[in-house]
């Protein structure tokens, strides 16, 4: 006979416990149907019912198991560098798990102290301390169970006046919605009986078992101390590794095949090829992996190698910065007056900054900037638009723990990240527009191709949540081949801002087209829900030909990396969730595009930044005069001392008002006298506005001289902005 798809609940004293379950599998598959079984304080899994008679996929001892609980369905099992995702149909299911979970750990963990030996006698400050509490555990119970027949006689009132109001004659709409109300508050009271069961259980349990409880608990202490030593030295070994093989020449140009997020790594099971769904909205298509005779994981040969000036020493550049201190302040006392304000007028102290300006943020898009130089060399029009698709997507990897803001750039502030020696390419910022704050970038690289932007960050804060829209286009031109692709950036969403910790969204669609083939590229970044069985920060797409046809499937996360399918052959599939038509493609296996570099040692005290984000602020010889590494109170800021820093930003900020308001007054006496020109209008140094043809939009694009001035070590132009 078959179990139902939801368990029933833990009996008191059962031992064994079993129920459908979805498991993690890899990034391919997502979550599986499994079926577990709790037995003895194991947790076994099997593909099907059928299985438990013959093959077991995985156990964990729940002994020595930590349980966490992630969101609403989720359950993380982890114990022995084994870790297990899991996820219930329902909350209800998902809390009827736990509570079994946690009482087979407790009845393990006891029966490991049982067979460990007498236990010691408890002091008797101990016995009157554990007396104490347990008094208290039994007067919160009494209030439990008072409260528990207040719901219970409350729930059979609404009950009755739920079920007189079904018998009234009421719209069908109206009806079902009585209906699903009336479920709801059954729910309700089975989980109020079963929340009170399960707090006189452990009290029982607390009562029986305290001494015991307590010697478990420090021999955990112990373990745990004695793992958190174990795994810091680790993780300095595996980044030391990391690091050495990343700065070391690159003399094997094709990539490992085994590319396993850290997920796949946790799942223990030998999966068979299945038909997977690669988006769930927009374009509808299945794919599905052709078996190949060949295993090469690299981009085809049209993408040529590396060329030898990869292997030129590199200039050493700092590889840490001051620790971030632990100041205390509350960021809804600041931003509570602020709902519905543009983000850039509202005045924030640099408590909640890290120490880089946006012009330095733009700049980190170059972080993975040897896709762009692969993507140079590549033949094919094709592969060169999954090279740009990954690039796109690389620049939203270094968001992922930056909750912190950067400082808004001053009207005529610039940055420059010359990287012609080692990388072959230079970076030129410059803050053109205050309000709004409007940045233009240009990159030239040796290395074939130029990127130049201009965005206007437009940002709302919410109540709940800031949206972060950046606007404007993204311009990227390739010397040999003429190729022109062009693509906008998708909205960031900082979450938690009333209560809770901070995190980092991004969503939305990006559309990347080569305006002389046209060929386009698709990616859809999926917002993250606590109710999807995908993967979180997903990203999907498909590249295709200027008459439409898919060549390409890209698939991957935002924070980690992406891959590219070559699709072998389409057919028209079955219906989809919402009766749609999809398309099935028929692909090779995927291969690495881009995947990111781990952080440097010690990154969470050092504002989650980059290897490259450490390096921008870094004061370097014969830079402009108003270079953000040259602002004050960022510097301030680097060095910890927060409350100069704040100091110094009034300063600036009354400044720069200061400054606008002689050349406003300016402009406006200009007016009365009758000249033509406004000659009090702010003109960007080393930026003009041009109309571009391919888009229509009117731009700030580089008009040249930059490095000119550089070379020359001539800065007269500049203006006294600091």
């Amino acid at each position: 006979s078959s179990r139902p798809l939801t368990p029933d609940p833990p009996p008191s004293r059962s031992d064994t416990y079993k129920g459908w379950l979805f498991k993690w599998t890899n990034y391919l598959k997502g979550y599986q149907r499994r079926w577990f079984v709790l037995s003895n304080g194991l947790l076994s899994y099997y593909r099907t019912q059928a299985e438990m008679a013959h093959t077991c996929r995985g156990t964990i001892n729940l002994a020595t198991a930590h349980i966490d609980t992630e969101d609403a369905c989720n359950i993380v099992l982890s114990s022995g560098g084994r870790t297990y995702h899991l996820k219930a149909s329902t909350e209800v299911e998902r809390q009827r798990w736990v509570t079994a979970l946690e009482l087979a750990k407790a009845k393990a963990i006891r029966m490991m102290n049982d067979q460990s030996g007498d236990e010691e006698p408890t002091s008797q400050s101990d016995r009157s301390e554990i007396q104490g509490t347990l008094k208290i555990l039994v007067s919160k119970l009494d209030d439990l169970s008072t409260c528990n027949d207040l719901i219970a006689k409350h729930g059979a009132a609404l009950q009755r006046s739920l079920s007189e109001l079904e018998g009234l004659k009421v719209p069908v709409e109206g009806g079902e919605k009585i209906k699903a109300v009336n479920e709801r508050a059954t729910l309700f009271r089975i989980t109020s009986n079963a929340m009170i069961n399960a707090c006189r259980d452990f009290l029982d349990l607390a009562e029986t078992h305290s001494r015991r409880w307590q010697r478990a608990l420090q021999y955990e202490r112990e373990q745990r101390t004695h793992l958190e030593e174990t795994i810091e030295q680790l993780a300095k070994q595996h980044n030391s590794l990391e690091r050495a093989w990343r700065e070391a020449p690159t003399l094997v140009s094709s990539t490992p095949r085994s590319e396993r997020s850290r997920k796949e790594e946790a799942s223990d099971e030998d999966e068979d090829t299945e038909y997977f769904d690669a988006m769930e909205d927009s374009p509808a298509f299945i794919t599905v992996t052709a078996s190949e005779n060949t295993q090469h994981r690299s981009m085809s040969p049209s993408c040529n190698d590396v060329s030898g000036k990869e292997l030129q020493p590199r200039r050493q550049r700092r590889t840490h910065i001051p620790d971030k201190p632990n100041y205390s302040l509350n960021l809804w006392s600041i931003m509570k007056n602020c709902i519905g304000k543009e983000l850039s007028k509202i005045p924030m102290p640099v408590n909640f900054n890290e120490p880089l300006s946006m012009l330095q943020r733009l700049s980190e898009d170059l972080e993975y900037h040897e896709l762009l130089d692969k993507a140079a060399r590549c033949d094919s029009s094709l592969e060169q638009m999954c090279l740009v698709a990954a690039f796109s997507v690389s620049s939203y990897s270094t968001t992922v723990h930056r909750t912190a803001k950067p400082f808004n750039p001053l009207l005529g502030e610039t940055y420059e990240l010359d990287r012609l020696e080692e990388f072959g390419y230079r970076s030129l910022c410059e803050q053109v527009s205050h309000h709004p704050p409007a940045a233009a970038h240009h990159v030239i690289s040796q290395r074939g191709w130029t990127l130049w932007q201009e965005i206007t960050i437009a940002s709302k804060f919410r109540g709940k949540y800031l949206s972060i829209m950046p606007l404007g286009a993204i311009h990227l031109h390739f010397h040999a081949s003429g190729n022109h692709y062009v693509w906008r950036k998708v909205t960031s969403t900082v979450h938690n801002i009333i209560v809770g910790k901070l995190w980092i969204d991004q969503s939305g669609d990006i559309e990347i087209v080569n305006h002389r083939t046209k060929e386009t590229c698709q990616l859809k970044f999926s917002p993250y829900s606590y109710f999807s069985r995908d993967v979180p920060r997903k990203v999907t797409g498909v590249v295709a030909d200027s008459g439409g046809q898919a060549h390409y499937i890209l698939s991957g996360t935002w924070d980690e990396k992406m891959e590219s399918s070559k699709i072998v052959q389409s057919s028209r599939g079955g219906s989809g969730s919402e009766g749609k038509q999809k398309t099935v493609y028929q692909t090779l296996s995927p291969k690495l595009l881009w995947k990111k570099y781990p952080l440097p040692e010690n990154a969470e005290n050092m504002y989650y930044f980059s290897a490259l984000a450490l390096t921008l602020n870094e004061l370097e010889e014969g830079i402009g005069l108003t270079d953000s590494r040259l602002r004050p109170d960022q510097r301030l800021m680097e060095d910890g001392r927060w409350d100069e820093a704040n100091s110094e930003k009034q300063r600036l900020e009354e400044k720069q008002r200061a400054v606008r308001r002689r050349r406003e007054a300016e402009a406006s006496d200009a007016l009365d006298e009758g000249m033509k020109q406004r000659t009090g209008s702010y003109q960007p140094l080393w930026f003009h506005q041009r109309r571009d043809s391919i888009t229509g939009e009117t731009n700030f694009v580089y008009k040249g001289g930059y490095w000119e001035s550089k070379d020359r070590q001539d800065w007269s132009m500049c203006p006294d902005i600091f």
